[in-house]
């Protein structure tokens, strides 16, 4: 918000009994009251957007009845004159500003993001193809590999995104990704060579802690280089690489795996670390830009030294006065995550998700293992068993793609030229019924020995379902890794005890039941919960 003048006072926004954002208008008792249009010149525009990010007004008609001719005259349009850009560019049209660059500039970072977001999963995955070689290798069995490396390193993912998130905030996206893929890099050359099972699980969970901040810095970098309109679909791109990741590594290696040594493996899952971080070194951008900062504050160098300073942080240590302070980058996400409308749908997400990482663990144990439990299916078989769901994702993401463009479309002209967030749940009506289907279907699959059709199947529409479901709820990593680090521990036991129909069966019962209990509440009382539990408000 711009600062008031001498004798007046600036506007603020409320929310309005609908849920619609009002401009207040506050007077002196010596000063008339001023018209909307008067007070809609000190409305911040560029903070607008993050102020009412659950009820954006889309169409510039329906702004225009909102909030006034002079409002509306200050927006930047999209090029056809339909939509309204939110966040809203400099009207300088500044170079700095992300929302100002070509298409092709926004399009290789995207490219380079999600490049990155398929590391820390891919990495992950590399240890399912060498499951049995490594339990081999230090003399155990391959559910202890599965308990002390696959799981540990799946419950770090989520925790070094959330310690991502605090930094990101302060320092900026650069520096972020940078250093941690450097060291994520690092860690995998330790599993590469790492003499004993120990040593192995340390440098395969810190592969994993470090790794996964691409799968945060992600969502960040596609906000801030696309206006609202377009960011669903980008982040569908981005968010296909990391779902697709944890299959592409069994489906590759479980090849190799069962030719040489599962070392090489590790290896080759280094090179493309390294390629990675040379991507982000020499093409990648900081991609932050302090849009709400009047003045903006100027760069602190220029050239090569900026490209340098900003790439290790100290550019961002630089910056560090004009955003929020620890404390607030601490709290802030415990501060979101309680309210009602977030905590059913990131639940409601964590178990949909969760379960699905137990398959892509578990499955390699279910066909690998003889009958009773598994199919005994060879190392070949199994990886080629991998590439059902790389083929269910990517048609996952061009179904997704269209849909939630359609969801979103239809909403705004349904709700008067505004898009409310609630909308896009509509997406999980697809996704559940799919879900419930692919389960249903692996786990009869699993326990009455049914063709490998059944299996693929059963697989492959249970992966669709998750990559559709996914962008609908902006998926939080943290949420996912908590609801799927501790599936292995239980599905294979509890598969020989009581069967798999039972296991996949109870699990898809679960995501049913959070699903009919949150998604009808959040869509029926979403604005509710929003004017009550709005950040806006404290």
């Amino acid at each position: 918000m711009s600062s008031p003048g001498p004798g007046s006072s600036a506007p603020t926004f409320t929310m309005s009994s609908e849920g619609k954002p009002d401009i207040e208008k506050i007077s002196n008792a010596d000063q008339p009251e001023r018209d909307q249009d008067a007070s809609s010149d000190d409305v911040d525009l560029y903070s607008f957007h993050e102020r009412n990010a659950g009820r954006l007004v889309i169409d510039p008609a329906e702004a225009r009845v909102e909030f006034g001719d002079a409002f509306v005259s200050r927006l930047k349009l999209s090029r056809d004159g339909t939509k309204i850009l939110w966040p809203q560019a400099r009207p300088t049209d500044d170079p700095n500003d992300p929302q100002n660059w070509s298409d092709w500039r926004k399009s290789y970072l995207l490219i380079i993001i999600t490049l990155a977001a398929i590391v820390p999963d891919f990495d992950s995955g590399i240890g399912i193809a060498g499951i049995f070689q490594l339990a081999a290798q230090y003399n155990t069995t391959t559910d202890v590999i599965n308990n002390l490396t696959s799981n540990w390193s799946i419950f770090l993912l989520g925790w070094g995104g959330l310690i991502a998130v605090m930094i990101i905030r302060r320092l900026g996206r650069l520096p972020v990704l940078f250093w941690s893929q450097l060291l994520a890099f690092g860690f995998l050359i330790g599993c590469t060579f790492a003499p004993n099972l120990k040593t192995f699980t340390a440098m395969r969970c810190l592969t994993a802690f470090f790794g996964t901040a691409p799968q945060v810095t992600g969502l960040y970098v596609v906000t801030d280089l696309y206006p609202f309109h377009l960011q669903a679909r980008m982040l569908n791109f981005w968010t296909m690489g990391f779902i697709i990741s944890p299959f592409i590594s069994p489906f590759l290696f479980g090849f190799l795996v069962a030719r040489t040594s599962w070392r090489w493996a590790y290896g080759i899952g280094s090179i493309y670390g390294a390629i990675v971080v040379l991507l982000i070194v020499f093409f990648m951008e900081e991609t932050m830009y302090d849009r709400t900062i009047r003045p903006i504050p100027p760069r602190p160098s220029t050239g090569l030294r900026y490209r340098i300073e900003t790439l290790i942080g100290i550019t961002g240590v630089r910056m560090q006065k004009y955003r929020v302070s620890w404390a607030q980058a601490i709290i802030s996400p415990l501060n979101v995550v309680w309210r009602p409308h977030i905590f059913g749908v990131l639940l409601f997400e964590a178990l949909l998700f969760g379960f699905g990482i137990g398959i892509n663990v578990t499955n390699a144990v279910f066909l690998g293992s003889p009958p009773p439990l598994g199919f005994a299916w060879s190392e070949f078989a199994i990886a080629g068993g991998y590439g059902t769901p790389i083929v269910s994702v990517i048609l996952g993401e061009l179904v997704g793609r269209y849909l939630n463009d359609y969801i979103m479309n239809s909403a705004i002209r349904r709700n008067n030229g505004v898009f409310e967030a609630e909308s896009r749940l509509w997406a999980c009506y697809l996704a559940v019924p799919l879900y419930i289907v692919g389960f249903v279907t692996l786990g009869a699959a699993f326990q009455n020995k049914l063709s490998p059709g059944a299996v693929v199947m059963g697989w492959g529409i249970a992966e669709m379902a998750i990559m559709i479901n996914t962008v609908a709820v902006a998926l939080i990593n943290l949420s996912r890794t908590l609801g799927g680090f501790a599936v292995a521990y239980f599905q294979v036991p509890w598969a020989l005890k009581n069967g798999a129909l039972q296991v996949f069966g109870v699990e898809a019962a679960i995501v049913t039941g959070l699903f009919l209990l949150v998604v009808p509440t959040v869509q029926l009382k979403g604005r509710a919960f929003r004017v009550r539990f709005s950040l806006t408000r404290e």
